[in-house]
C-alpha cells in the first residue's frame, strides 16, 4: 500500500524475501519500508537492473484540444519511434492514440517482457487454434491436448467457444455480426495468453476464413498454429454430441454450420487431422500429433 502526500512507508506482500537492512515483516504479514530506502537491488530478483519509472507526464495543444503526452524513458534503449512528438525543447515525447472507439491512450511498456514469462515457463506462447464443424471432435481434442502438454510440465488454456458464451460473450447472439465479433474477442484473448507465456488451445468452429486469418494477424509470425479438424459432414451429423444437427434439420435452428450455413475450410493449415481408411485417431493420438509439431518447431523448451 502506498501512502499518498509524503509517501512514508510502503508495504511490500512478500515476507519470503530478504530486503535487508534488518527490515522484519508485521503482523499482517507485510514489510514495512521507509520510501527513502525504497530500491528494488536490495531485494531478491531474478533482473539485472530495477525498474525505472517514466519521467513524468506533461500536456500540449494539438489542433487547439489539450493532447496527454508522456516523455519517454530515456534508460530503455529498446523503445520505439511510433507516435513520438517533440516538445518546444526537443525532448521525445509520446502522443497519446485513438484505437477503434477509445481515445487519448498509450501503449505502458513494462520491463517484464514476453522473452522472461517463456523462459519463466519454459515453453513459447502460441495460440492453436482448433477448427472443424460442430461434431468434429474439437472439444475433445482441446481437452486430449492440454492434458498431455500438462503431463509434459506445460502451462495451457483452453478457450472453448461455447464455454466463452458463458462469460465474456453471453452477450452476442448466433447472426453473423455477432459470430464475427465472437471470434474477434477469443482471438484477442487468445493473443494475450500467448503474450503471457501460455500456450493457448482456442477450439470453435469459426467458419469463415477471414476471421480466423484476422485472428491470426493478431500474433507475430509462428504463433498462430491452425488445426483443421477435416470430418465429413456425415460422421460430425452422425455424432451430433448436442442434438444440433437434429434441431437444424428439423427448421429449429437457422444459419447452422454445415447444414444451411457454410463452413469455409483452412486452405493452409499448419496442421490437418483426417479420417484414415474411414477410421479416425483416437483423442490421444491427435493430440500427440499436435505435441510432435510443437516440440518439433520448438515450442516446447527442454
Amino acid at each position: 500500500m502506498i501512502t499518498a502526500g509524503n509517501r512514508p512507508s510502503i508495504r511490500c506482500p512478500f515476507p519470503e524475501i530478504d530486503l535487508g537492512g534488518g527490515l522484519t515483516p508485521t503482523k499482517l504479514g507485510f514489510f514495512k519500508i521507509p520510501a527513502s530506502n525504497c530500491c528494488y537491488e536490495s531485494a531478491r530478483s531474478s533482473f539485472s537492473a530495477p525498474v525505472k519509472a517514466m519521467e513524468g507526464s506533461q500536456v500540449s495543444c494539438v489542433n487547439g484540444k489539450a493532447d496527454f503526452v508522456r516523455e519517454l524513458d530515456k534508460a530503455d534503449s529498446n523503445a520505439d519511434d511510433k507516435g513520438l512528438v517533440e516538445d518546444s525543447k526537443g525532448k521525445s515525447m509520446r502522443q497519446m492514440s485513438t484505437f477503434g472507439n477509445s481515445s487519448n491512450i498509450v501503449w505502458h511498456k513494462c520491463s517484464v517482457k514476453k522473452i522472461d514469462r517463456q523462459e519463466l515457463l519454459q515453453q513459447k506462447g502460441c495460440v492453436i487454434w482448433i477448427t472443424g464443424l460442430s461434431g468434429s471432435g474439437k472439444s475433445t481434442l482441446a481437452c486430449a491436448l492440454s492434458r498431455g502438454l500438462h503431463i509434459r510440465g506445460k502451462l495451457t488454456y483452453i478457450l472453448d467457444g461455447d464455454n466463452v458464451r458463458h462469460g465474456l460473450n453471453r452477450d452476442l447472439s448466433f447472426k453473423a455480426e455477432d459470430r464475427a465479433e465472437n471470434i474477434r474477442r477469443i482471438g484477442e484473448v487468445a493473443k494475450l495468453f500467448a503474450d503471457a507465456g501460455v500456450i493457448c488451445i482456442a477450439s470453435l468452429i469459426s467458419p469463415y476464413r477471414k476471421d480466423r486469418d484476422a485472428c491470426r494477424a493478431l500474433l507475430s509470425k509462428g504463433e498462430f498454429i491452425e488445426v483443421f479438424m477435416d470430418m465429413p459432414l456425415q460422421v460430425c451429423e452422425a455424432r451430433d454430441p448436442k442434438g444440433l444437427y437434429k434441431l437444424a434439420r428439423a427448421g429449429k435452428i437457422e444459419g447452422f454450420t454445415g447444414i444451411d450455413d457454410p463452413y469455409e475450410p483452412p486452405l493452409n493449415s499448419e496442421i490437418v487431422l483426417q479420417q484414415k481408411g474411414g477410421v479416425c485417431a483416437s483423442p490421444c493420438d491427435m493430440a500427440e500429433t499436435v505435441i510432435s509439431y510443437l516440440e518439433e518447431n520448438g515450442y516446447l523448451i527442454s
